[in-house]
């Protein structure tokens, strides 16, 4: 093990000794021997099965069998989550046919970032994970059920599942994903004609057939955003079978590892003889795969936030330092866009997941001895990939030897960087972080003149009026969680590249977020205090000399005499319409962002 990997593993147990006693003790307090359905009383449970068919009715009825819940993002609006339909059948099938039983027990919301951007929308974007969260507890409230199938792919949807399924965490979790769409149009093609239309030289009809192209079926979204993220952590987590996140929707191995799942989480179930609870299999150690994987891959900086969130529904207390501290040590493993012109498919293809742990367990950079849903053999297990044999019946054999394509997928001896791109920013601005892997080495460093927004719109507004070539750092201020949900800020991305490409010197500084797919534009983001709290970035005024410095770590502003100045008043705004007054109260009692941005109180 890595020594570093090791340090910061073991200061994450010392650090979440009290909280994670707490959760162990409250999981094992709930947990009960047999079906979980045998303690309600028959009113209860008659009400549980009144509407079961023939066949599960009078299984549902004895203390015999195990009783699965399905808990789905499904919606037939999102690409990623359209193939959903189908599952609940095929997994009560396999179910069946292992003597158990499968209710669906709840819904929960998906949201489509890609849909809001920029949109007011997005402002429910954020909350809306906590809102899913307590969706799957409201689901597995009933005590009906033994296990849990988790159904959920992109963005704020797997964070939600995952948090509500650790307060049931007495319980087994398989997460069964549906995979990406086929590649579609060419990612240096979307980004071109997104600035070419920035910039007023293609029209509205030129920029949809180019996105389109882009989105153009049923599975996720193929750029390494959040929701591609989301599945790597969820497969290097151990929380879903080994080499299933990538795998297209509708076809016979996908169909296949859903089965595999079914089997895997039965074989899980308290009624086996591997029971194994989600709140057990999650640890320390496996938090930390997760962040390793999500440096090594170049992922999300959403993760910054959701880890965190997920960490503390299972006891653990992590922050930005010990993902800075890793970055240090973990290469860039990943040419996946932003990062680079490919996509999951072509990550896949050139070895994927399996190719990928092996290499970080043999440098080791993962723990090996972490509890899977794969059952023994720790995450070694996850070196495998699955293929369907001449019967048709799914196995698993190893990753291939090497890459089948380096330029997207490389070893840690030839990394694209010996860092994981994912740096902490600290200084008289407070605290944030900068995802540098897509960003060019000679545009992490910027000394420049504050341009102050307070809305995102502004920015277009004045860069089409043509006030904005010339060197700055746009502080985009009262966006983080408390002002008004803390929403993505991709929009920008294309006005501020094609700034960035006229040679100017630009920046984004933030108490919002970036998209999972920003990268080429160097962007302190998630700052805190937020503005709303009175940081410093409410002090600010236009003009002001501030200087990003992503290789030292730096965010400041060089005049010392902005710090005393009264704070910026928020004009608000963003209280009414298109839903946001339904979550005012989530607006108060939200965290920060290094606190996971939650309105779940854990102790």
């Amino acid at each position: 093990m890595h020594h570093r990997v090791a340090e910061v593993t073991q200061r994450i147990i010392e650090r979440s000794q009290s909280a994670r006693e707490h959760y162990l003790n409250k999981i094992r307090s709930a947990h009960h021997n047999g079906p979980a359905r045998g303690r309600l009383s028959c009113g209860n449970l008659a009400h549980g099965f009144a509407a079961s068919d023939a066949h599960d009715k009078p299984l549902l009825a004895v203390d015999r069998v195990a009783n699965y819940a399905i808990v789905s993002a499904y919606n037939d609006m999102l690409s990623a989550h359209q193939p959903y339909a189908t599952y609940p059948e095929q997994i009560k099938s396999a179910a069946r046919e292992l003597g158990a039983v499968v209710q669906f027990a709840g819904g929960v919301p998906a949201m489509c970032d890609g849909v809001t951007q920029g949109r007011d929308g997005m402002e429910l974007s954020l909350f809306s994970r906590d809102n899913i969260a307590m969706a799957t507890g409201v689901a597995l409230s009933h005590d009906m059920f033994d296990g849990v199938f988790c159904l959920g792919i992109c963005d704020k949807i797997v964070p939600g599942l995952a948090i509500g399924a650790l307060a049931f965490g007495h319980l087994p979790c398989v997460f069964v994903p549906a995979g990406p769409m086929a590649s579609g149009l060419a990612n240096a093609e979307k980004g071109r004609i997104r600035q070419l239309y920035a910039e007023g030289k293609v029209g509205r009809e030129e920029l949809l057939k180019a996105e389109s192209a882009s989105y153009h079926s049923a599975g996720t979204c193929t750029f390494y955003g959040t929701a591609n993220s989301n599945q790597m952590l969820m497969e290097i987590m151990g929380m879903q079978l080994a080499g299933s996140a990538f795998v297209h929707p509708n076809t016979p191995l996908r169909a296949a590892l859903t089965q595999a799942a079914v089997k895997r989480l039965d074989e899980l179930s308290p009624l086996s003889n591997g029971f194994m609870p989600l709140g057990e299999m999650i640890d320390e150690k496996s938090i930390v795969n997760g962040i390793v994987g999500l440096l090594a891959t170049g992922g999300s900086t959403n993760h910054t936030i959701h880890l965190i969130a997920i960490a503390r529904a299972a006891g653990i207390l992590i922050n930005w330092q010990d993902m800075a501290d890793l970055s240090s040590v973990v290469p860039l493993l990943c040419r996946i866009y932003p990062n680079g012109q490919a996509d999951v498919n072509h990550f896949q293809a050139a070895g994927g997941m399996a190719l990928l742990i092996r290499e970080l367990l043999d440098n080791g950079l993962l723990h090996d001895d972490v509890a899977t849903v794969m059952g023994e053999g720790g995450l070694r297990r996850y070196c495998e990939e699955p293929f369907l044999n001449p019967e048709g019946k799914i196995e698993w054999r190893a990753a291939p030897e090497q890459s089948l394509d380096p330029a997207v997928l490389s070893s840690v001896a030839q990394a694209f960087s010996a860092e994981g791109g994912l740096r902490l920013l600290t200084g008289n601005l407070g605290r944030a972080v900068i995802k540098t892997s897509a960003v060019k080495p000679e545009h992490r460093v910027v000394c420049a003149p504050a341009i102050i927004f307070e809305e995102q719109d502004e920015i277009k507004t004045r860069f089409d009026a043509g006030e904005l070539d010339r060197d700055f750092i746009a502080v985009l201020r009262f966006q983080g969680p408390k002002a008004n949900g803390m929403p993505e800020l991709h929009k920008l991305t294309p006005v501020l590249g094609v700034l960035q490409d006229r040679g100017f010197k630009v920046a984004l500084v933030t108490d919002g977020r970036m998209s999972g797919a920003s990268g080429k534009v160097p962007a302190a983001i998630h700052l805190i205090p937020e503005a709303l709290e009175a940081g410093p970035i409410s002090r600010l005024q236009d003009g002001d000399m501030l200087e990003l410095d992503a290789e030292q770590g730096t965010l400041r502003v060089l005049n010392d005499a902005a710090l005393v100045r009264d704070a910026a008043s928020y004009q608000g705004g963003h209280e009414q319409g298109t839903g946001r007054e339904l979550f005012s109260g989530f607006r108060k009692l939200v965290s920060d962002a290094e606190a996971g941005a939650s309105v779940i109180a854990y102790e």
